[in-house]
């Protein structure tokens, strides 16, 4: 980083009596040059020169000292020229010839050989470079723009303490400097000395309160340490002391705002850039994020629809937009955005995909599975995509092609916890247990707090009667991950069911009822315990509200019969409950 800022902040050393006011580049004219005396011609074309220098005509420039160089080989002014202008066109080779050149022999101006240490060093040459500073010194011992860029030079080569001595002898000379607090500051970061670094920076503003450089070394530090709060603060100090109008300054605040999720900050900064240029797209769509955050979904939506009036071709941003309005539950809009971009590139795999979550979040499992298909086909390393096409390929009960989806993924993402859980549970459903256990023992070598694969695995066992010890292991495991997740707790109580504690199994199936309310499968769990207490009411009372909740399990209906309960099926609420299953069915396929 010290290497980038030598050229610019070096010439600034040697171009002007105060650098640290003024920036100059490297090839602009630093001053009125003197010109070369032995020959009338070398002093027109030099002048000359010069003149195109003051007009940006490069070529001309060029042209001019080229002949002036002609007439009077010797001159070291007009190889200062030269070499200054092929930097500026980024022609090392000749820029490096010419700095070279300007270094030989004695009689040097300081100046001058400063700048051509700025170009020398920025040319992979800093040994050179190093020897011109040197010469510099030795021609004007007092000058102190020559001993700041040796320091960074040696910083660059971490000679830190020789560094350290040579822009503290510079400010020796040059109290009031800007540019040497500000080096030395970035010299006392490298050693450690942050205290240091930070009251040098501090000084050079003091010194120069429009010095930047010395703003960014602070908030880049404040950063460096998650001081993000005081980033902020110096940030908003250049901004009001400096210069209001700097966008990038603006723009890395608003950053820092965004990061702490000082909302309301980052707003009020975004509209003072659009309050002096309303057409700012970047900030108009920088707010509507914002505004997203903070769930305030109509104003992002506005702000998004209005950049893409100018923008229509953003593929991101309308995603962006398809999202919000999922956020507002207006998923007709949401597909409707999705599609158009797709409309727009077939092959953008975001809204293939986002468009695909959307259906299965609808319970369109066919429109789901040709999305997700497709997403999966423009980036089979994506592994949510994967997923949720196994998940649909499940709730379409096509298990068969769920496992398959699931193993695609694992293909291409073999350390996928999730993928490996997944497709565990689509093996539960083709009936082959000792790939479910294989799968899930995966999922849990990759991730061992993987809860689900935990719980899983747990009620796998318990369920089966095996492996007791290890079931109750496992679901106490996920319970103890997520102890308000009644689903794990059911597990558990199950598992204590199935070890012969019952007292305790009551206890968790009580907990389950109360964290997840109306299940069947919980109900019909509390039914079984109450059955082996001979709590034979409370029994048939659970499995009644089982049987309410899901009047399709024929199991529970024989056991209920078997165990003289009497015929469900002639229970008033049963009745009931099969006339509102039978209702949602043919609502479900009269709905398009």
């Amino acid at each position: 980083m010290l290497a980038a800022l030598i050229p610019a902040i070096m010439m600034a050393c040697a171009a002007s009596p105060h650098p640290q006011e003024t920036i100059v580049p490297v090839s602009a004219p630093a001053k009125s040059p003197v010109a070369p005396a032995p020959d009338a011609s070398a002093t027109y074309h030099f002048m000359m020169g010069y003149q195109a220098e003051l007009a940006q005509d490069t070529e001309g420039a060029l042209r001019e000292y080229m002949a002036a160089l002609k007439a009077d080989p010797s001159s070291r002014e007009v190889k200062a020229r030269l070499a200054g202008l092929y930097y500026g066109l980024g022609d090392q080779a000749n820029a490096v010839k010419y700095a070279e050149e300007v270094g030989e022999g004695t009689g040097q101006d300081a100046q001058v050989l400063t700048q051509m240490a700025g170009i020398l060093a920025s040319s992979g040459k800093p040994d050179r470079a190093l020897y011109m500073l040197d010469l510099a010194i030795e021609r004007e011992p007092t000058r102190g723009e020559s001993y700041f860029p040796k320091g960074i030079i040696l910083l660059n080569q971490k000679r830190v303490a020789e560094a350290e001595q040579a822009v503290k002898l510079g400010l020796q000379h040059a109290p009031e400097s800007a540019l040497g607090y500000y080096y030395l500051g970035r010299i006392s970061m490298e050693a450690g000395n942050t205290e240091q670094a930070l009251n040098s920076f501090e000084r050079a503003i003091s010194v120069n309160p429009t010095f930047e450089p010395a703003y960014l070394a602070q908030a880049s530090f404040f950063e460096s340490r998650q001081e993000k709060d005081k980033a902020i603060a110096v940030l908003q100090k250049y901004l009001q002391r400096v210069n209001p109008r700097n966008k990038d300054i603006r723009q890395h605040l608003i950053q820092l705002y965004i990061a702490t999720r000082d909302y309301t900050g980052g707003l009020a900064e975004l509209q003072k850039m659009l309050d002096e240029d309303p057409g700012d797209l970047d900030a108009q769509l920088r707010m509507a994020l914002i505004y997203g955050e903070k769930k305030e979904y109509a104003k992002a939506i506005e702000q998004l629809t209005a950049v893409l009036k100018v923008r229509p071709a953003e593929l991101k941003i309308r995603d962006y937009l398809g999202y919000m309005y999922e956020e507002t539950r207006d998923f007709p809009k949401a597909v409707e955005t999705y599609r158009f971009n797709i409309q727009l590139d077939p092959t953008f795999v975001e809204s293939h995909i986002h468009l695909g979550v959307l259906h299965y979040r609808l319970k369109q499992f066919s429109e789901a599975i040709a999305h997700l298909t497709e997403a999966v086909r423009l980036n089979p390393k994506q592994p949510e995509p994967h997923i949720v096409l196994g998940l649909a390929y499940l709730q379409s009960e096509q298990f068969g092609q769920a496992s398959q989806a699931f193993e695609e993924g694992i293909k291409h993402n073999p350390k996928n916890a999730d993928l490996h859980f997944n497709l565990g549970t689509a093996y539960d459903k083709l009936d082959r247990f000792d790939d479910v256990v294989r799968e899930m023992e995966a999922a849990l070598a990759l991730d061992p707090h993987h809860a689900d694969a935990l719980n899983y695995l747990g009620y796998s066992y318990a369920e089966r009667g095996i492996k007791i010890d290890q079931a109750l292991s496992l679901t106490r495991q996920a319970v103890a991950l997520k102890p308000d997740n009644g689903y794990y707790v059911d597990s558990l109580g199950w598992a204590f069911y199935k070890s012969g504690m019952l007292a305790e199994a009551l206890n968790e199936i009580k907990r389950a009822v109360s964290l997840v309310g109306d299940d069947p499968v919980i109900y019909e769990h509390l039914g079984e315990i109450y059955m082996k207490q001979e709590r034979l009411a409370d029994a048939r009372e659970a499995w009644l509200h089982s049987l309410e909740l899901d009047p399709s399990n024929e199991k529970l209906l024989q056991r209920f019969r078997e165990y003289g309960m009497g015929d469900p099926a002639q229970e008033d609420r049963i009745q009931q409950a099969k006339r509102r299953v039978s209702e949602k069915i043919q609502l479900q396929q009269a709905t398009p």
